[in-house]
Parts: C-alpha cells; structure tokens; sequence
C-alpha cells in the first residue's frame, strides 16, 4: 500500500487499488514461476538427473552428487534439520488458524502466493544444501529394468502434476487468487469433488511422490533417509488435512474416506472418517 500527500480521494483511489492489484499480480506470478523451477529442479534432483545445456550441467546438485562432503553422522543432522524446516513450513502455514493470524499481516489475496514462494524457499535450501550420502542400499544392474524403475518413477512425478490439475492446480499455487483479485471477481466457494485418481485412491498427490521417492534402480542411504523421512511427513501431513477436510465437508467427506482407500489402489479403507485434497473451486 502507498499513500501520497493531500490526495484527493477521487482521484488517488482507483490509482492506488489498480496498483496494488498490479502488484498482487506480479507477486502472485513471480511465486509461481518460482515454484516451477524449483519443482523441476527436484524433479532432476530425486531422479540424479545430469541435464548438459552448451557443456554446462544445470544440475550440479542431486540427491548422490554435488552437495556438501561430511561425515555421515553430519550429514544425517543436516539432511534431518532441511527436511524438518521443509515439512514444517508446509503443514503449520497450511493449517487455517495459522492463516487466520497471518493474513491480519499478509493480504488475503497473496496469502496462498506467500505459502507457495516460503514452501519453494524451503525445498529449495533443502536441494542446494543437502549431504549426500552415497553408501549403496541396492543397485539394480539389469539395463532394462532399470529402465522399467526409472519409468515408474517418473510416472509419480506425472501423477502429482496431474492430481493438481484434476482439482484446481492454479488455486493450489495462489495463481487463481490473484487473478480474480486483479479482476475484482470474487472466488467462488470450493466444492467437493473427486475426479478421476482421486476416485480411486484419496491422496493421488502423495502416492505420486511416495513412488517417485522410493522406486529407483539405485538407492543410497541418502535416498533412503529422504524417502522414509518425507514418507513419515506425508503420513502426518494425511492426518492433518484430513481433520481439517472433515471440518470443511462433513459427511460428505466422511462417506468418501469410507469407500476409498488413503494411498494404496484396492485396499479396503478402514475407518470412516473423511478424505483429502479433493478440495477445489
């Protein structure tokens, strides 16, 4: 917000409210683009992706190379200490009575944007600064199955991007927020849907990167440190966003959690309780 000296209201307000939705705007796309930088780098980072653009690699850091060479003892401390920063901004700035305090500071309309550029600054300290730890659990030898395991998990990957998008992929990134802000639309309420994978499983999301984290045809003691570890998060960040999509549906997502399994297709859920991230406008 800016003010000016002895303004005349008539003339000063329509100004200031187009730039500040303006501003809002530019934020909320700057966050996003953010995101998808960094999401791509994770990609290549899980994947030990080595990406040659004019004899320049533009992944210098993954999982198994290119990080910081300590003792495994520092190295399982640091991994540890990112990891938790990450899971912990992720779950608190997610839950509403955080976001009923912040937004007395943030603004409604980039509070969404604010979540996703300190969530892309986390993961992206957790890539840069992450200790390899390059002792081999299992190697898969066999050139074609590697190829199968590589497949697989980059199938994972597609699975998250398509989950986003089967809900409201640009309300997840805070785009739709400040799109509408700029348009001076109001949002419409989130309704309760399932489509497609999230008929068969309810957190499609999270079974994308359970796969893409734990099938590879090589995994190092630090892969496997990063995948149990964001393994247990996920299972906590479930409990978590489903208490809070019970709350938000009711019933409705009481019966769903019912009828459809949390992560694993075909197996019967247990509980009846409610379901997670089929929330979208």
């Amino acid at each position: 917000m800016t003010t000016m000296e002895s303004p005349s209201p008539t003339d000063t307000a329509p100004a200031a409210t187009l730039l500040t939705r303006t501003v809002y705007l530019a934020y909320g796309v700057t966050a996003y683009v953010a995101f998808l930088v960094v999401f791509l780098w994770a990609i290549a980072f899980v994947e030990n992706a080595s990406i040659v653009l004019g004899g320049v690699d533009i992944v210098p850091r993954t999982i198994d190379r290119g990080g910081p060479s300590t003792g495994v003892v520092a190295a399982v401390v640091v991994d540890l200490g990112l990891l938790t920063l990450f899971a912990a901004q992720h779950s608190v700035m997610a839950r509403d009575g955080f976001k009923r305090r912040w937004t007395r500071i943030v603004p409604q309309p980039i509070e969404r944007s604010t979540y996703v550029l300190a969530a892309t600054a986390c993961l992206a300290a957790l890539l840069w600064w992450w200790h390899p730890i390059t002792t081999t659990v299992w190697d898969v030898s066999t050139s074609a199955l590697r190829w199968v395991l590589v497949a697989a998990s980059l199938f994972g990957w597609v699975l998250v991007l398509t989950s986003t998008f089967l809900i409201n992929h640009f309300d997840l990134f805070g785009l739709r927020q400040v799109v509408a802000n700029a348009r001076r639309r109001p949002l419409p309420p989130y309704r309760f849907i399932t489509p497609l994978w999230y008929g068969i499983v309810r957190h499609p999301i999270y079974l994308g990167f359970v796969i893409a984290f734990w099938v590879a045809p090589t995994m190092t003691a630090g892969h496997l440190l990063f995948a149990c570890a964001t393994t247990g998060y996920i299972f906590i960040g479930i409990h978590l966003e489903e208490r809070d999509l019970i709350r938000d549906f009711g019933n409705d997502y009481v019966e769903y959690r019912r009828r459809v399994p949390m992560l694993v297709p075909g197996l019967r859920a247990r509980r009846a309780s409610g379901p997670a991230h089929a929330r979208v406008a």
